[in-house]
Formats: structure tokens, C-alpha cells, sequence
């Protein structure tokens, strides 16, 4: 056997492997001299989903996106709600089992989407696959959306910021609850959240909140990091016990409005309910009219992305 190591830049990890190992997110493999991704091809999850589910508000709403996963992830977040595809070990990927890149895009076409998502699991630990098919959508005319913990490697930014158009970040908390609960680092993810607000890219950030573990404090530092890197949509969303955390309580619609209510004093001027009863409307930050309704309708307000009543411009892709 080789005494030959190579170091994966699939994330900010950068995993160094000897023949046979595997990375942390047991996706990526040293096989014969090369860094390889065991499960590519290999979806796992697919279907046809309102871009809000991603979730992005402010990125062609009312249209739908074709979405899908493979296996694998680079954290290992007690609370993943969706751990079948993120934790664990994958399946041995037969040849034969494969999706050729090709087949995502026509697919894509086939249900009538504007674009197609890389989300559920990590699609940084499949980027190659990922590249695969956004580049073949790219050609295709399609958008492609990103649904990921944001822990790229600087190396992994810039392969993909020339062909991901949206972007929809986790940003899980503080320094101490990547540590924690995530086995990950905070500073890795603002660092990618500040580079990707800076580009022509679309970026919404998604924080699930923890009744008994994200305090007021901690969404008040929150708020002024985000508001500080320029994030302009941020989702704050309810927990439901998922995983190794089933012995929490689901977060409350009230602690929810409360925190809502907190982060919108962060400057930060379009802030969501997530996983909620509270209706999705989107309102001008200038002057309060009403642009986009629960229901994904524009108001009269609403004009090619500019509050027709007071004439400020709306973040975001509308049309």
C-alpha cells in the first residue's frame, strides 16, 4: 500500500487521506492515488419543490425547482432533520445505480422547473457531481440553487460561485454551538457568507432556532453579523426534534415571534417565520406596502422589483 496522503479541498476540513481512507463526511476516498466521491451518481432523494421550501423568498417565487441529494455530510448536527441522508454510512454505489448528469438536467426540464436544487443532504460533499450537472444546466438556460451548512473551502468557492446562481446558507448559531451541537466552526461559514453577499449571487441565510439552546443574546450577535456581511433575506425557523435531540420540545410559534420580532432590530430589512403558522408576506422596508402575499401573489405595490409606491428597489430575482 501507498504511504502517499492527498488532501481533499471539498470543504474547510481539508481532509488528508492515505489509500483507503475516507473523509470526515465518509463520501470522499483515496482509491489508487486519487481523491474519489464514492456515491456519485448515486441520488437518493428527488422531487419537485416551490423555490420557498428551500427556503428563498426573493429568488423567482412562485416557481418551482427541481431537487435532489445524494448522500453525505461534512457536520454532525444533533439535531439534522434530515439524518438518513446526512448520517451514517452510504450505500456501495453500483455502476449501474448511477445518474449521469444528463439525466438531472432533463428531468429538470421534463417537470416544467426554473431551476434545479442541490439541498436535503450536503452538496458539498458530492460538488463534483454537483459541477456536473450545474454546468450542464447553465448551458441548458436553468438556474441552479445551493441549500448548504456553508463550510466551504476557499478552493470550493471558487469553483462554484461561476455557476450557482442562489445560495441558501445555514448559519446554526455561535462559536460554542458549531463546537457543541454541530462539530463544526462559526467563522468558516461568516467567511463564506461574507464573500458570496459581495458577488452577483443570490443569498438568503436560514438560522433553525432552539427554544431552550438560542437565547435573545445569542440572536442579537446573529442579527449583527449577518447585518454586518450585507445579508439582506434572513429565516429564522422553528425546531422539531430530529435525531439525537428528540428529548427537546419543538420550538414555540411564540418564541418564534419573539425572536422574529428581536432580529428585526438588527437592520437586516427582510427577516422570516420559518416552519410556522405565521404567513410569509414580504413588505417594502422603506415605506411598509405590501408587495408579495402568503399566497406568492404581488400586490399592486409590486412593480419589476421596486415598491411602486415609494420607489425602493427589492432584493432579490423576480422575474
Amino acid at each position: 500500500m501507498s504511504n502517499l496522503s492527498l488532501v481533499c479541498d471539498f470543504c474547510w476540513r481539508h481532509c488528508t487521506l492515505l489509500e483507503g481512507q475516507s473523509g470526515v463526511c465518509r463520501v470522499r476516498k483515496h482509491v489508487q492515488g486519487k481523491l474519489v466521491t464514492t456515491t456519485y451518481g448515486q441520488v437518493e432523494s428527488m422531487a419537485v419543490d416551490p423555490i420557498e421550501k428551500k427556503p428563498l423568498y426573493h429568488y423567482y417565487p412562485g416557481s418551482q425547482t427541481f431537487s435532489f441529494a445524494l448522500f453525505g455530510c461534512n457536520l454532525a448536527c444533533q439535531f439534522c432533520q434530515n439524518h438518513t441522508l446526512s448520517q451514517g454510512e452510504p450505500r456501495t454505489s453500483l455502476a449501474n445505480e448511477r445518474v449521469e448528469p444528463s439525466k438531472i438536467v432533463a428531468l429538470a426540464r421534463e417537470n416544467g422547473c426554473h431551476s434545479i436544487s442541490y439541498t436535503y443532504s450536503e452538496p458539498l460533499v458530492w460538488q463534483d457531481y454537483m459541477l456536473d450537472v450545474a454546468t450542464l444546466a447553465k448551458k441548458a438556460g436553468m438556474q441552479n440553487v445551493m441549500v448548504s451548512n456553508g463550510s466551504f473551502s476557499r478552493d470550493a468557492l471558487k469553483r462554484l460561485l461561476p455557476v450557482i446562481d442562489a445560495f441558501n446558507l445555514d448559519l446554526k448559531g455561535d462559536e460554542a454551538f458549531y463546537k457543541e451541537v454541530c462539530k463544526g466552526q462559526q467563522q468558516v461559514v461568516l467567511d463564506a457568507i461574507e464573500t458570496i453577499a459581495k458577488t452577483k449571487a443570490h443569498l438568503e441565510v436560514t438560522t433553525m432556532l432552539i427554544e431552550s439552546m438560542h437565547t435573545k443574546e445569542c440572536v442579537q450577535t446573529l442579527g449583527k453579523q449577518l447585518h454586518a456581511r450585507g445579508v439582506q433575506v434572513w429565516h429564522l425557523s422553528r425546531f422539531f426534534p430530529r435525531y439525537k435531540m428528540t428529548y427537546l420540545k419543538a420550538t414555540s410559534e411564540s418564541y418564534l415571534t419573539e425572536m422574529v420580532a428581536l432580529a428585526k432590530q438588527s437592520g437586516i430589512p427582510y427577516i422570516y417565520s420559518g416552519n410556522s403558522e405565521v404567513e410569509r408576506t414580504t413588505f417594502c422596508p422603506s415605506c411598509h406596502a405590501l408587495l408579495i402575499d402568503e399566497r406568492n401573489h404581488s400586490g399592486s405595490a409590486f412593480d419589476h422589483g421596486r415598491c411602486a409606491h415609494c420607489g425602493t428597489a427589492i432584493y432579490g430575482v423576480f422575474e
